[in-house]
């Protein structure tokens, strides 16, 4: 799903992450509102010179510095591949912000893996299902830090390590670190402890259609609710 698209001669449309706070992952601008365009000078470069953007939500989950998703528009031309693209202006079109469901992401994709290892005959350790439990409870209002901090620290006590239970204790350990880099962590944990059944490649399509579905549609609802960010 690339939500990336041509909107005319001189623009795109693409997604790009930002701290709580609207501000980039370098902290030397001010804070982003709606509807704002900025420009930079010079030749535009890859992580050099420019403002920086995505095709999909998950393809930027990766540099993520915060919970804030964004819509926006860059300029035309376009430089970069894959995930990451560079422009010389970009404008704040609507953001989100998604913190609860990077935590979800995280534990969905935690509880992936962790039943990847029952299916091998590997059950996994009674603490990295309780990990994710109260990371979900968490995430939804019903657990609070001191709980979710036991369960992270009763999760990390155990010895044998394993990507499946890496990605429990990513997930749990959200509360203490950006949920962003939470997700990320979790996600490439499963995709890791699929691999090794040859599931690598079909995880991580599942991550990113799971993932830009959840954030496209957050995005839908915000439209039809009248556009008001929160």
């Amino acid at each position: 799903m690339n939500e990336q698209h041509q909107l005319g001669a001189d623009s795109v449309f693409a997604w790009h992450w930002l701290k709580a706070d609207m501000t980039t992952g370098e902290g030397y601008e001010p804070p982003w509102t709606v509807g704002e365009t900025r420009h930079c000078d010079g030749a535009i470069a890859l992580c050099h010179n420019g403002y920086h953007h995505s095709p999909t939500p998950f393809d930027g989950l990766d540099y993520a510095p915060g919970p804030i998703l964004c819509r926006v528009e860059a300029s035309v031309p376009v430089e970069g591949e894959g995930d990451t693209y560079v422009s010389r202006s970009r404008r704040l079109i609507a953001y989100r912000n998604v913190e609860r469901e990077l935590r979800l992401f995280a534990c969905a994709c935690a509880e992936r893996a962790l039943m990847r290892e029952r299916e091998r005959g590997r059950e996994p350790d009674e603490r990295s299902w309780r990990a994710v439990e109260v990371s979900r409870r968490y995430a939804m209002g019903e657990a609070d830090k001191a709980e979710l901090v036991l369960a992270a620290e009763s999760a990390a006590a155990r010895s044998a390590w394993s990507a499946a239970w890496s990605a429990a204790l990513s997930a749990a350990r959200a509360a203490a670190e950006s949920a962003a880099a939470a997700a990320a962590r979790s996600a490439w944990s499963a995709e890791s402890a699929a691999e090794s059944a040859a599931g690598g490649t079909a995880e991580r399509a599942w991550q990113k259609e799971r993932f830009n579905s959840t954030m496209i549609a957050l995005f839908a609802l915000f439209a039809l609710e009248g556009g008001a960010n929160e």
